[in-house]
Parts: C-alpha cells; sequence; structure tokens
C-alpha cells in the first residue's frame, strides 16, 4: 500500500491509535526552591557629618562609659559598703612660708650660721636685730 501524504484522513485507512503509554516515571522530589535574594546593602550616610559630628560622637560615647562606670561603683558601694580613703599629709612639719622671706634672706642666712657656730645665743643678738628690722620695712 502506497503512503500517502497530507493531513487527510480517509474513512477506509485504518487509523493509528497513539503508541501504548510507556512506563509511568518516577516521581521524583520537586526541585529546590531558589533561595531568596540578599537584601540590598544599606546606603551610606551621605555627607559624612564633618568633624564636629565625629567629636560629638566620642563625647557621647565617653559620657555614656563615665555613667556606667558611676553606676557600676554605687552598686558596688550598696553590695560591699562605702570605701575609705586616707589621706597623708607630706608637708605636716613644715613651717608655712613667709611671704616675705626673699627679701630678708641675707639676714636669716646670717643668723642660722651664727646659731650653728656659736653657743651663745646673746652673740648671734645683732644679727637677729638686722632680721627683725628687715621684716619691719615690709
Amino acid at each position: 500500500m502506497p503512503r500517502r501524504s497530507g493531513a487527510k484522513t480517509s474513512a477506509s485507512a485504518p487509523q493509528r491509535s497513539a503508541p501504548p503509554p510507556a512506563a509511568a516515571p518516577r516521581q521524583h522530589a520537586p526541585p529546590p526552591a531558589a533561595a531568596p535574594a540578599a537584601p540590598p546593602p544599606a546606603a551610606a550616610p551621605a555627607g559624612g557629618g564633618g568633624m564636629m559630628s565625629g567629636l560629638m560622637g566620642s563625647m557621647a560615647s565617653g559620657m555614656a562609659a563615665g555613667v556606667g562606670m558611676s553606676v557600676a561603683n554605687r552598686a558596688v558601694d550598696a553590695v560591699m559598703g562605702p570605701r575609705q580613703t586616707e589621706v597623708v599629709h607630706r608637708n605636716e612639719g613644715a613651717p608655712p612660708a613667709a611671704a616675705g622671706a626673699g627679701l630678708c634672706q641675707v639676714q636669716n642666712e646670717q643668723l642660722m650660721q651664727c646659731m650653728k657656730s656659736s653657743s651663745d645665743a646673746s652673740s648671734c643678738q645683732h644679727y637677729m636685730d638686722a632680721l627683725k628690722a628687715c621684716q619691719q620695712q615690709q
């Protein structure tokens, strides 16, 4: 039988049926869902702020650190009791400096040398009088 070309089918020609279905394909797991796209990066602040923004930021963080330290100190004091400090004065025995000591320094040194070299205080009386006169002139 010769083959006919074209899409016409005749009633006399036997009609072909669809090929038998192949074995059912195995059910595979669906492909994994695509990961959501990462959000766009945050935009950088425009302008930068200048010198004062950096200075004010540093000052604010310093104040926050200071407040935190003081709160922590108060908390420690509340638990352990207040701290006690002892003050030691190093120049406790030294006499206060005289206001006009620089002007009468020569008379004062002469009196001291005389007192060290002589056992009799009356022999240094004229040095003592000179020192008193110098101090009264001021």
